[in-house]
């Protein structure tokens, strides 16, 4: 049984994930390989150029969805004719057109494809937020103006067949069964999996010392791939912030542009930059007392399995998969949807139980573990071919 598994070079969640499972399925011996594509600079920036068009040469939501119009024909390549099943992840922004997803399907090979997204379901965008229209047509999309957004659907409708959609949270799962584009498809829901040999629990103190921290304070931790993008709720964090009453409390951020954060928090802040090292994120995530995540739209966020693999508990909204992570109250908190006063009190009841620690660990190791996640796609490739 020959896999390949395919995503887009770009910076984010999906291409994480997709290693991940790359390394997860070489672990039980399944003979798998990675097609990365590298979008060329024109592709992207067409793509984007008829968005911004059609959208009355606005900026607005540029890059909230995509039309796929351009890609790369990766149908020739060794791996994909090699392989028994062509596993689809996040294939945007220049990486493959509905034209390239047409070539892949005339093979006639069983295709998979994980939802990082609304994306695989809706008409152009990737995150709905309030709008249903998926389920009907798309039309009138909220986000951009013009015709885009339906005439998309339209293609996805007369193209989308023999395609077994896999959602890495129940939420999207369940959302994409809803859609009138996959509502007759099969759609299963299968986490992604995260290595706990590399993300494990670092003793706190041993960890703090090891990055010059003070082995006394309270650490609430934040990161994300962009701290400052509005979906990422940082303006929630600062109003909880101010109702933490705690002078032991400091931050640990990290992320691109986590610099600029530190003006806005009334608690000190120690800024870690950008990281890129597994290992040195393992060491921060069992520095902190506790991993927040303020996020507006996720699906089953890498970093809160990430916290929870180092035993660190996890606070965040109540929206898309988190509360399937986060058992409220048990390994964490999960706050009433954009109610800051909510999410300052997580954080303090994180502070008050020491039991959340290994019950976030134990989390991932029975439902996020490698063994786990490849086994769990194992079974849906083998009932693919027939075995």
């Amino acid at each position: 049984m020959k896999i390949v598994l395919v995503n887009t070079k770009a910076p984010g969640g999906a291409y994480v994930a997709c290693q991940r499972l790359c390394d997860a399925l070489k672990k039980q011996g399944i003979d798998v390989s990675f097609v990365v594509i590298k979008a060329t600079k024109w592709n992207f920036l067409w793509e984007r150029f008829c968005i911004w068009v059609n959208n009355r040469f606005s900026r607005k939501n540029l890059f909230a969805v995509s039309i796929a119009n351009t890609g790369t024909d990766i149908s020739q390549l060794p791996a994909i004719q090699q392989a028994d099943i062509i596993h689809l992840h996040w294939i945007n922004q220049g990486g493959l057109s509905l034209r390239n997803i047409e070539q892949l399907q005339a093979l006639g090979k069983p295709i998979v494809w994980t939802m990082h997204d609304m994306w695989p379901f809706t008409g152009i965008c990737h995150h709905a937020h309030n709008c249903e229209k998926y389920k009907s047509q798309c039309s009138a999309c909220p986000q951009i103006a013009g015709r885009l957004a339906s005439e998309v659907f339209n293609k996805k409708l007369n193209q989308w067949k023999n395609i077994h959609f896999v959602g890495c949270s129940q939420w999207i799962s369940k959302l994409a069964e809803s859609s009138h584009l996959t509502q007759k498809s099969k759609v299963k829901s299968i986490p992604n999996p995260i290595d706990t040999t590399c993300y494990r629990p670092i003793d706190k103190q041993d960890a703090r010392r090891k990055l010059g921290l003070d082995e006394d304070k309270k650490y609430i931790l934040f990161g994300a791939m962009n701290t400052t993008t509005p979906m990422k709720g940082f303006s929630y964090l600062c109003a909880a912030d101010k109702l933490i009453q705690k002078d032991e409390v400091q931050y640990l951020v990290f992320g691109k542009n986590s610099a600029d954060l530190a003006a806005l928090l009334t608690h000190p802040v120690i800024n870690m930059g950008y990281v890129s090292s597994d290992q040195r994120k393992a060491l921060i995530y069992s520095a902190a007392d506790v991993f927040v995540t303020p996020s507006l739209a996720e699906n089953l966020p890498n970093m809160i399995m990430e916290a929870m693999a180092c035993g660190t508990p996890c606070v965040g909204f109540h929206i898309g998969g988190i509360p399937e992570m986060i058992n409220h109250m048990q390994n964490g908190y999960v706050a009433e949807y954009k109610n800051a006063a909510d999410f300052a009190k997580g954080i303090e009841e994180v502070f008050k139980n020491d039991l959340f620690q290994e019950k976030a660990l134990d989390k991932v190791i029975n439902h996020y573990s490698e063994s786990v996640i490849a086994q769990q796609y194992i079974q849906l490739y083998q009932s693919l071919l027939g075995k």
